[in-house]
């Protein structure tokens, strides 16, 4: 019976000039966001790979020069792009996707696309992810509004149920005929997709990690299958159809766009980030405290004297300003790690707030697991940055490790390509897929518990519904 249900809402629905028009609506938008966002991979794939290759030959091909020359001449660390950032970009236009390395200073991100659109191109821009939580749920609630309204309206709902139908039988079959019809108008897009991840499978997450994307597709059908029922839910339990719209595209307009905003704001209330200025001055203040710079040096050099057997720097078999500018940089690194740690320690509990947001609007949930699975959100940009910011420490142990070994008192040192050769490239290795869910249990429990309680509304709504 659910399955002749389902057909016939199917047939109905394709009859219908509004579904048709819609759908075509909806499919156009689709290809085309994916359109752009396989072009604007693609373009930035291939930018990646020439700058990587470039600040290495670079780095390479430095002439003679003192390393700790060297070490300030830096290279770029540049962040790859996950494929499924064709569908979600996450934060990464806001956040940046390269970084320069150099010595004494952990720097900020450079090159966010978001910097270079106007107000308007950022608000107008249309992404896979904008299609799938935005639109598409909208295409659900024009398509359901009156599955159960319209019919006890038109006076169809008695007759169905005089020839002995269950409730239940008839909310499950019009869910899955909505459900059927949202599939055929998202298989081209889906299709579409997967030639696009294919074709792009040199590299990238997905290409290592396909989990990523088998979860991305069940959690956006999960939401789906959660909209529905909220919508054939609502329908049932009003008394006009008039009614049902009204109130589901008050939930659409809520959920899907005033959610998002409402969430940050109340996250950056909870938990305030310092300006860029404030942080920057209250950093520079710690860096340029001398007390624990002397204090690790005097440490140090008693180390040193002890171990070879001196009583100054002088006598020491090693060159003690190598030492000193390496005991400089554990300085600033402590500094580092304890300002732009606190730092990024606020961004996570702003995120929490956030996924949590998703007990009230649920598209917030699904917002967090989608750029967590595309490799585009905060988590997966910090996991970025101390990468980075690993390989920036290594290239100073490196420089200054050499000249504390050959430095000799009164001369200048040169080194050349034999030491830059040491430092190997920048490989950046992304974490696994359930390093990523479990940055997302909160949002997964969120989505699932929604997901539940919208299926059990929706059977125990269609079973009290009023014919009349």
């Amino acid at each position: 019976m659910i399955i002749r249900i389902a057909k016939k809402e199917l047939t109905e629905m394709f009859r219908d000039g509004r579904f048709r028009l819609l759908a075509g609506m909806v499919l156009a938008i689709s290809l085309l966001s994916l359109a752009a966002g396989w072009k604007n991979y693609s373009e930035l794939s291939r930018q990646h790979t020439m700058a990587k290759e470039a600040t290495r030959a670079q780095w390479l091909g430095q002439e003679k020069k003192n390393p700790h020359s060297a070490a300030h001449y830096g290279v770029y660390a540049f962040k790859p792009k996950s494929q499924l950032a064709m569908i979600d970009t996450g934060v990464d236009p806001y956040m940046g996707v390269a970084v320069w390395l150099e010595a004494h200073k952990q720097n900020d991100f450079k090159f966010r696309p978001a910097q270079d659109r106007t107000a308007v191109q950022r608000f107008g821009e249309m992404t896979g992810a904008e299609v799938l939580q935005v639109f598409l749920p909208l295409f659900i609630v024009l398509m359901t509004f009156s599955a159960f309204a319209g019919e006890r309206e038109q006076g169809t709902l008695r007759q169905v149920l005089s020839l002995g139908v269950s409730r239940r039988d008839l909310a499950l079959g019009k869910a899955l005929g909505v459900a059927l019809g949202l599939g055929l108008v998202l298989l081209p897009a889906t299709v579409f997709a997967v030639l696009a991840l294919a074709w792009t499978a040199e590299g990238g997450l997905v290409s290592g990690d396909p989990a990523r994307g088998v979860l991305l597709a069940a959690v956006y059908l999960t939401y789906f299958a959660m909209l529905i029922a909220v919508s054939l839910a609502v329908s049932a339990t009003v008394k006009s159809s008039r009614l049902a719209l009204i109130v589901l595209l008050t939930f659409w307009f809520a959920n899907s766009l005033v959610a998002s905003r409402a969430a940050s704001d109340v996250a950056g209330w909870l938990y305030p980030t310092p300006s860029a200025i404030e942080f920057q001055k209250a950093m520079d203040a710690d860096l340029s405290d001398q007390t624990p710079i002397n204090e690790r040096l005097e440490r140090r050099r008693t180390e040193l004297f002890s171990k070879y057997g001196v009583d100054n720097v002088d006598a020491l078999p090693i060159a003690f300003s190598g030492i000193s500018m390496q005991e400089g940089e554990e300085h600033a690194n402590e500094v580092f790690d304890e300002h732009y740690g606190r730092l990024f320690d606020r961004y996570e509990q702003q995120n929490r707030v956030y996924q949590l947001g998703g007990v009230v609007a649920p598209m917030l949930s699904v917002r967090a697991i989608s750029m967590g699975l595309s490799g585009t959100d905060f988590a997966q940009h910090r996991h970025f940055a101390i990468a980075a910011e690993d390989y920036r420490r290594d290239i100073q142990r490196l420089m200054n490790g050499d000249i504390a070994a050959n430095q000799k008192k009164g001369q200048v040192y040169l080194a050349d390509q034999s030491l830059w050769s040491q430092m190997p490239d920048f490989d950046y290795t992304a974490p696994s897929t359930a390093w990523a869910v479990g940055n997302h249990t909160a949002s997964f429990g969120v989505l699932a518990f929604w997901t539940i309680a919208a299926l059990a509304l929706m059977v125990r709504s269609a079973s009290t519904a009023s014919a009349e």
